[in-house]
């Protein structure tokens, strides 16, 4: 079974504009995260693979980890970023679309003051190019912003789309009455998957166990199925309330019950077929 981390990041503190890490409760990973320092925990868990995703709306993130990716072989996927609202989206993902690790796009979503920022013509205009092109979506929403799921499925039924660390509902207060019905709508439509991801640092981060985060897995796994469901580690964002192998294993405690065909879904195949891995 190919074990795959479907959703990590670097960052190189001054490369880029990280000021979002200025803020005083992330002081715990205000420092370089980069692939020597991912290759051991990885292995420590029998992770094979892992895929990035972007932290930058900005291209040269895209060509910095790509160079990255030549350099180290367990980096089998980039999710890059283009410029989904301009008109030189075509052209920037053009650079980048036929690089075999290039795999797919996301923009942080849920950091724009707009709510409805992803539905807004000129955005719609960028999707239907990633559409055209076959290069996957990855949804970085909250749960206020879940409803817009379903409208985006349905205009761009033949465009990928992922949404990531489940749309972030409240773990640590065990709420899913403002989640469950759009989360099981956007379930129903066959280009929509869902990462198993980001979950910790939505629980309690000092006092969370794997039980906490297992409702929202089952339901995951029971809306979407394993074959659209995937395991991403969020990592070093999850070393906030955990290690990657606290990750790791309260994802498998909490997919135990399946299948070892299912949970060889979970764990890699999903992210294989979604992404179009080459491994």
């Amino acid at each position: 079974m190919m074990r795959i981390d479907a959703h990590q990041h670097f960052w190189e503190l001054g490369r880029f504009d990280y000021s979002w890490l200025d803020a005083d409760a992330l002081a715990a990973i205000r420092r370089n995260f980069l692939p020597q320092d991912l290759k051991p925990l990885i292995e420590q868990v029998q992770i094979d693979r892992t895929v990035f995703v972007q932290t930058q709306h900005n291209v040269e993130e895209n060509r910095w980890v790509l160079d990255l990716a030549t350099e180290h072989d367990f980096l089998c996927g980039v999710v890059g970023w283009v410029d989904l609202a301009s008109d030189r989206c075509e052209e920037q993902l053009l650079e980048f679309k036929n690089h075999p690790k290039f795999v797919g796009v996301r923009h942080v979503t849920h950091d724009e003051p707009d709510d409805n920022f992803i539905v807004r013509d000129d955005v719609r205009r960028g999707l239907k190019v990633l559409e055209r092109h076959q290069v996957p979506f990855d949804l970085l929403l909250y749960v206020k912003h879940l409803r817009h799921t379903v409208p985006l499925a349905t205009e761009f039924s033949d465009l990928p789309l992922v949404i990531d660390h489940l749309a972030k509902p409240e773990i640590k207060h065990q709420r899913i009455d403002n989640w469950i019905d759009d989360f099981r709508a956007a379930a129903k439509f066959p280009n929509v998957y869902c990462k198993l991801s980001g979950m910790i640092t939505e629980a309690n981060w000092t006092n969370w166990n794997a039980e906490d985060l297992r409702r929202y897995v089952e339901t995951a796994i029971d809306c979407f199925g394993p074959k659209r469901c995937m395991f991403g580690s969020d990592w070093p964002v999850c070393e906030l309330a955990g290690s990657y192998r606290q990750v790791y294993e309260a994802l498998t405690q909490c997919i135990n019950s399946l299948s070892e065909t299912e949970q060889a879904q979970v764990m890699g195949q999903t992210a294989i077929s979604f992404y179009g891995l080459e491994v």
